[in-house]
């Protein structure tokens, strides 16, 4: 029985092609001129969807962290305001909407916390992405879960038992409706740590559609995801590697992701569906070359 998940109104999973989600993140600094330009690129080099994250920083931001002195483009300050700095709000996501239907190109964010969950859902998103980090939370799972749409949720920074307690909430809260991405969270991540056959483990284990969300700094693992049945494809956008934060040294320039594009979707082609069989063009190799037997 084939494994699909239709993430709005476009079915991804066993037979389809791979769903391309374009994480921009953080990586616009709190500039929506920027935000834009990662938009249309997104748009032009084919990916289906650009991803945000959304928080509420006096909420999300871990307590240990709030004071820490950071060094910015804008001074120096907390990391708690440097987090309130780069957040945007409803005027930045109403012109996202706005912007992203127009073209049509699919939107949605990572929520950090309930009040970020809830102010996502006023916008028809076609999925809600749960991160690595807010994987272990418990309520913001049945809350994401409540809302009806499907979940795509991270499966990094846990240990085995934990993803095994988060996917149960999944699987009995969304009616099944859900994703898994296999990745490593550590930016950028190291290549001997990738460990991308876990991503046959995660269909075996969880009978679900399995994706990969990839923070390398190059684009062979991604590709390899593919072939290994990642049927997902997640990969941080940036407009170039020197910008200035946590996330662009772990991004894809615009290239960059147009060429991984193209080698995943090839890929695909390639794998075909493990049956033997005679193209036309290769019968009419044969025609010319072999000799049959009387």
């Amino acid at each position: 029985m084939e494994k699909q998940i239709n993430l709005g109104g476009r079915l991804v999973g066993d037979g389809c092609d791979p769903y391309f989600i374009a994480e921009i993140g953080i990586n616009h600094n709190g500039d929506l001129a920027v935000a834009k330009r990662l938009i249309d690129a997104s748009f032009a080099i084919g990916w289906d969807c650009a991803k945000f994250q959304k928080r509420t920083p006096d909420i999300a931001v871990p307590e240990s962290q709030k004071n820490v002195m950071r060094t910015t483009p804008w001074g120096e300050m907390t990391y708690l305001e440097y987090k309130k700095r780069i957040e945007f709000g409803k005027e930045e996501y109403d012109y996202i909407d706005k912007y992203c239907r127009e073209k049509p190109l699919a939107w949605t964010a990572s929520p950090w916390d309930i009040p970020s969950l809830e102010f996502l859902l006023n916008y028809d998103i076609p999925f809600i992405k749960l991160a690595s980090a807010t994987n272990g939370s418990t309520e913001l799972i049945k809350k994401a879960c409540a809302s009806g749409k499907p979940i795509i949720m991270s499966t990094g920074m846990s240990t085995q038992e934990e993803l095994d307690k988060a996917v149960d909430l999944l699987d009995r809260f969304s009616n099944g409706n859900f994703a898994l991405l296999h990745t490593n969270s550590v930016y950028p991540a190291p290549i001997d740590e990738l460990n991308l056959k876990y991503i046959q483990t995660l269909k075996k284990r969880y009978g679900c559609v399995v994706g990969y969300s990839g923070h390398e700094q190059n684009l062979e693992p991604t590709v390899a995801a593919v072939t290994l049945g990642a049927d997902i494809v997640e990969r941080h956008v940036t407009l170039s590697h020197d910008m200035w934060g946590t996330d662009q040294k772990a991004s894809l320039e615009i290239n960059a992701m147009y060429l991984l594009y193209r080698r995943c979707r090839d890929i695909k082609r390639m794998l075909g569906d493990g049956e033997k069989k005679l193209e036309e063009d290769e019968l009419q190799v044969r025609k010319k070359l072999r000799v049959e037997e009387k």
